[in-house]
């Protein structure tokens, strides 16, 4: 599969119907970036989002009681999946940070969702939009054709079933609705156009999911000469369109 290349047509990102069928618990948000690189010094702000997350550690216990990541393990329990095994992206990041006392530094983009993921306690995906073969990204369950590119290389096809991050090329770029993208479209140093997604499974998400997009666009615009743009997603709206597509 050759490299993905833009183009002049949108791309659209949407939740397959079957997921809000199943999952209306659901509030997703999505933001679309065109201009960052690895250069901006995101460090003093990746610093302020972690200590307000080890702080609600700290004064609230494990992250395994916060409703935010018990909603996320009672959906990961509905598909079979058990929740200390595959755990979503935020509680796999509240657990690093509460027991090695800091999160890794990856790119300054990356570094800023990780931050606010484990702030707001919902999982938060980058991905490079040069990277994603449109017209199409769709949450979807997998048919178990798609190719998925694990961080330390090679190729896996997901199980039919699980929830994956599928672009129209046939290319996976999550597994099992955790967040973790795959290599292939891992924020790098030659990243310039991103797309975030942020998904709440508890009650507040209708509160925290604005937030957490308004306050990401803030701190994007901070820190790079960019525009974001960003919805909210439902069943009733399901899409979000944004700037050029890519193809394989």
């Amino acid at each position: 599969m050759s490299t993905a290349f833009p183009l002049t047509t949108p791309l659209r990102f949407r939740h397959a119907d079957a997921l809000w069928s199943a999952h209306p618990e659901l509030t997703a948000g999505v933001l679309y970036a065109s201009g960052v690189d690895a250069v901006a010094d995101t460090g003093a702000r990746v610093a302020t989002y972690s200590e307000r997350a080890a702080a609600r550690l700290a004064a609230e216990g494990t992250e395994g009681t916060f409703p935010e990541v018990l909603a996320w393990r009672r959906v990961f329990s509905r598909m079979g999946l058990r929740p200390t095994q595959y755990r979503c992206a935020s509680e796999s990041l509240l657990r690093r940070l509460r027991k090695e006392g800091g999160l890794p530094r990856i790119h300054p983009v990356v570094d800023l969702c990780n931050a606010l993921s484990v702030a707001y306690a919902v999982p938060v995906a980058a991905l490079d939009a040069d990277r994603i073969a449109g017209p199409l990204l769709e949450v979807r369950q997998a048919r178990g054709d798609e190719e998925y590119t694990p961080f330390g290389g090679g190729s896996e096809h997901p199980a039919p079933g699980e929830v994956t991050f599928a672009d129209s090329s046939g290319r996976a770029h999550a597994r099992r609705w955790t967040n973790r993208q795959s290599g292939y479209s891992a924020v790098g140093t030659r990243t310039t156009r991103i797309l975030v997604v942020a998904e709440a499974m508890d009650a507040e998400g209708g509160r925290i999911v604005p937030e957490l997009l308004k306050t990401l666009a803030e701190e994007l615009t901070a820190h790079w000469p960019v525009t974001p743009t960003a919805a909210v997603l439902s069943r009733s709206a399901p899409e979000f369109v944004f700037g050029e597509s890519s193809a394989e």
